[in-house]
């Protein structure tokens, strides 16, 4: 019996304009969503996907954009020729949507509850009282903990993950026929993910509904859709079932996005990028279990270039005036050695510790006990000048490079800001004729130097990120979630990027992140923690081949594995 659709897209350009410029942005694509399925739309940053999916329920930015050609067909009404108060009948009651970041869709300025309450109340005829108990329904339906606890709370009053189940929550209050989930698990724990996953695949399966699933990585689709279309700077350029498109990908496109993620199975030595796709100039070498054994000799036969021993990091809280205060260890009795030329990767879910860890080192926020032996020298009771002066060895590159550059310096002047404040070289002729070599180094041209933070993608921005941290020639560098944010192939572009610099200047690093896949491909040596201690340390390889402890393998089997 052939499928039905419920949605069709037919030839749709979609352009955007400045002053008297227009650009199309979205190439006459077609495509149709079925009735009861989980479509996935895969692609990059600025492929198209959100903005094609945005235009569905009409909330593509008014005068800067608009549809130039095409229909888009719900329930055989087009809806490219429905006017604003036509839309809002359907928005949120008939079609409904889940932003990308819970934080920035909820209002900070009203309880989860009434949020979901209120779109309840504008789109049926249920009383007060019937849709606040409509409202604890759904928070059981997406098993938030507490449901009448949390419709009183306030968004920032709990986790990501549960804001992310209170967004879900609001969009099926109305029964849509049809979801659009734009990147719902990006920002989220491995375990949190694949939580959601499971979720929205069990709503579907309850209510019927349609899904179009948005998300840059593949593995991921593999998950939830039953079709999955490919789309490529405004082009749909592959689409068909799941199965067919990771066994027999025809588009080289398609072909990077799944081999540019790290695999678990072998290490290669440069992940291959887009680029290497189209111009056909894939690297198979890889790191073989030798080498690396060969490697670790090496950098094991040497004293540790950092020695954490019982260190711990204690926060104290106090809900009122007279209330006795309460602790809490963030960090709590953790030792472990790191070796020059060594990456540790560090992992666990959020809250576990491992950012206050990073910190803690970097004595940005100091330790409450334990010592901190840097090349055999306790930092934690070394001078504040003392401090400054070895911030030149120990850097960090943050997850958002945005947030960590001055907007109103030039990236020029933000890199040689710190060469500067530490006195390396003599002349600021010299230092900017390195900064220009650090720039190449990183695969930025010269003439970044005089642009500024805002004239760079999210990939550019990382890197100009890296080439502040490395021009402070550090020996230790901790990599906080520095590649969580980044499209699949730029991720694979920075990572190659960290081991080249690795290898040409012998860096050591401290490698924070919530994606295992990326940790195991980076490190040399694997430290788990929850909940403020260590969970388990060995060998990367040992441990996501054998993990002894229950709670690492969650995480590891939490991992999108693709087909």
């Amino acid at each position: 019996m052939p499928k039905k659709d419920i949605l069709s897209v037919k030839n749709l350009s979609i352009s955007f304009f400045k002053e008297k410029e227009e650009k199309e942005i979205i190439h006459n694509i077609s495509y149709c969503l079925y009735t009861n399925e989980i479509l996935g739309v895969v692609g990059e940053s600025g492929s198209g996907k959100s903005v094609s999916s945005l235009a569905i329920i009409g909330l593509l930015p008014k005068n800067i954009s608009r549809i130039t050609n095409g229909s888009i067909t719900f329930k055989n009404e087009d809806l490219t020729q429905l006017n604003e108060k036509e839309l809002q009948k359907i928005r949120g009651k008939k079609v409904s949507m889940i932003f990308q970041e819970p934080m920035s869709s909820l209002n900070p300025s009203m309880t989860c509850g009434k949020q979901v309450e209120e779109i309840i109340l504008n789109h049926t005829s249920l009383s007060k009282k019937d849709a606040k108990a409509r409202v604890i329904s759904l928070f059981i339906d997406v098993k938030l903990p507490l449901p009448e606890t949390t419709y009183n709370k306030y968004p920032h009053e709990i986790s990501g993950g549960q804001m992310q189940r209170v967004m879900i929550a609001m969009a099926i209050a109305c029964e849509p026929e049809i979801l659009i989930a734009d990147e719902p698990t990006t920002a989220l724990d491995v375990t949190v993910q694949k939580d959601i996953i499971i979720l929205l695949k069990e709503l579907q399966a309850k209510t019927k509904m349609s899904i179009i699933f948005i998300t840059h990585d593949l593995s991921l689709i593999s998950e939830i859709a039953h079709r999955v279309l490919v789309m490529y700077q405004g082009h749909i350029v592959e689409q068909g079932s799941v199965s067919s498109i990771f066994k027999q990908p025809t588009h080289d496109y398609t072909k990077a996005l799944i081999n540019s993620r790290p695999s678990l199975d072998m290490r290669l030595r440069k992940l291959p990028t887009i680029q290497d796709f189209l111009q056909k100039t894939i690297s198979t070498k890889i790191i073989s279990k030798s080498d690396r054994e060969k490697h670790h000799k090496f950098i094991y036969s040497k004293p540790p270039l950092l020695e954490i021993i019982n260190l711990e990091k204690e926060y104290f809280n106090s809900s009122g005036w007279f209330n006795k205060l309460q602790s809490f260890k963030a960090v709590n009795n953790v030792s472990f050695k790191l070796y020059e030329g060594e990456t540790l990767g560090l992992v666990g879910e959020s809250g576990c510790g491992k950012s206050t860890l990073g910190k803690a080192i970097l004595q940005l926020d100091k330790a409450t006990a334990g010592k901190i032996l840097y090349k055999g020298k306790d930092i934690t009771e070394i001078s504040s000048s003392q401090m400054r002066s070895l911030r030149k060895d120990i850097q960090i590159i943050f997850q958002d490079p945005y947030a960590s550059l001055n907007p109103r310096l030039t990236v020029g002047e933000a890199i040689l800001e710190p060469m500067i404040v530490h006195k390396l070289f003599k002349t600021n002729t010299e230092r900017k004729e390195k900064v220009m070599a650090i720039l190449n180094r990183v695969g930025l041209d010269e003439a970044s130097f005089n642009k500024y933070p805002h004239e760079f993608s999210g990939g550019q921005r990382q890197r100009i990120g890296i080439a502040r941290t490395i021009a402070l020639q550090p020996k230790l560098i901790i990599c906080d979630e520095s590649v969580s944010a980044l499209d699949i192939s730029v991720q694979a572009q920075v990572l190659n990027l960290l081991n080249e610099l690795k290898i040409d200047f012998g860096f050591t690093y401290i490698f924070i992140s919530h994606d295992l896949a990326v940790v195991k491909y980076m490190s040399d040596q694997l430290l788990v923690m929850n909940a403020g201690q260590i969970e388990e340390l060995d060998d990367a390889d040992v441990i996501y081949s054998n993990p002894k402890k229950a709670y690492t393998k969650k995480l590891i089997d939490a991992i999108p594995k693709g087909l």
